[in-house]
């Protein structure tokens, strides 16, 4: 799990380490779920290019 530079893979590592996860019941998968549903959307938060940012004019 390493890319071009030798590094190892962040998106891979985490891939894996959510296999590895063995929720206890329905619920406790729910709650481990909704837990990537938000780290996901708080990246595409972070990665918003919203173009009002890009084409502000100064004046």
């Amino acid at each position: 799990m390493a890319n071009k530079n030798g590094m190892p893979d962040k998106n891979l590592s985490n891939v894996a380490e959510d296999l590895e996860r063995n929720p206890v019941n329905s619920h406790h998968a729910q709650q481990l779920q909704q837990k990537t549903n938000d780290r996901r959307h708080q990246d595409a938060l972070n990665h918003d290019e919203t173009s009002d940012l890009h084409h502000f004019k100064t004046t």
